[in-house]
């Protein structure tokens, strides 16, 4: 199980690698690129699905209680001291943004998006994973 945690670890550290490759400068050149967009949106998703069978890969090896779904996860995490409050703070809104970006639920704003993915997503998955990491 330990294995399993490190390899999902190390592959989402490649997406957020690749991911950090292809952001846009400015919310512009993101507006403008329907490719860069899509792969970047893509990218999103990846990495909140990853960090989310993290999440569910812990608790499975921990061997703490079933979450009800992906947000729960977090929680349970958190309660157990396995990563901090705020951390699972923002790991329920990076899949609610992956869930908003999948499933479009009403209107994406692009400026949300990009702020998000420039200013936040890349350091909060970081911090998830070293928290994680602390288990091994």
């Amino acid at each position: 199980m330990k294995k399993r945690i490190s390899d999902k670890i190390r592959e989402v550290e490649k997406y957020l690698e690749e991911f950090e490759g292809i952001l846009p400068k400015s919310l512009e050149e993101y507006k403008s690129s329907l490719e860069k967009k899509a792969a970047c949106e893509r990218y999103i998703e990846k990495i909140a699905e990853g960090i989310a069978d993290i999440a569910f890969l812990t608790i499975k090896y921990k061997k703490f209680e079933i979450p009800e779904d992906d947000k729960n996860a977090f929680e349970i995490l958190a309660k157990h001291k396995i990563i901090m409050e705020e951390t699972c703070k923002k790991m329920k809104n990076a899949k609610g943004m992956r869930n908003l970006i999948v499933h479009e639920y009403g209107k994406i704003d692009d400026e949300i998006v990009f702020e998000a993915m420039t200013k936040e997503l890349v350091k909060d998955a970081n911090k998830f994973l070293n928290e994680i990491g602390k288990i091994q």
